[in-house]
């Protein structure tokens, strides 16, 4: 997959065949930081990793500027257009640890060997929440728009993902995982066993 100009323009600039806008994702970031506060998290610095056309950068910037961010993209395009550190987050770990790490849509992208890697990865430098989302084998075939959705990817089981995650994170909800090392506790209705 080369995620060039063009896979930019089609799925994040051009209006017909977005999969989001940068509306959107701030509602979404909006709702993410949101339950971090109200589960009681702090939030002081967020890793976004594939960041891609920078829409939670948007969000940060606009809406809560105190808190550090930093953004990652394994694509070289996105890097230079979008002003990302050129990481693959499959191959990095850094020594910084985040109160959140986001991680929207890349999974899908890479091959189970190195989506599994970059779980670890993030379990890593994840000191409070992961946001993820990634579609899944029923989500293609029941829930995405298909003219707005990138369905060239590794379409694998919702359980592919959780039983990977459950490795190191609390299920919250709604994308929201929630790193087993941290000291938060959660009332039994709020967790997903």
């Amino acid at each position: 997959m080369s995620f060039d100009a063009e896979y930019f323009e089609r799925f994040y600039e051009r209006g017909g065949t977005r999969v989001y806008d940068a509306e959107q994702v701030a509602n979404l970031a909006r709702g993410v930081t949101g339950m971090i506060r109200w589960l009681g998290g702090e939030l002081r610095n967020v890793l976004d990793a594939g960041a891609g056309v920078g829409f939670w950068r948007q969000y940060f910037r606009t809406h809560e500027p105190r808190v550090q961010y930093a953004s990652i993209d394994a694509s070289p395009y996105a890097c230079e257009r979008y002003g990302h550190e050129h990481r693959d987050i499959a191959r990095w770990r850094g020594e910084m640890r985040y109160d959140l790490v986001v991680c929207q849509g890349v999974l899908p992208y890479l091959n189970d060997e190195d989506a599994l890697r970059a779980i670890d990865n993030m379990a890593a430098m994840c000191r409070g929440f992961l946001y993820l989302e990634a579609i899944t084998e029923r989500d293609v075939r029941d829930v995405c728009d298909l003219d707005k959705t990138d369905v060239a990817v590794h379409l694998r089981p919702g359980s592919f993902y959780t039983d990977a995650l459950a490795r190191h994170f609390t299920r919250v909800g709604c994308g929201l995982f929630y790193v087993k090392t941290g000291k938060l506790a959660f009332y039994e209705l709020e967790a997903i066993s």
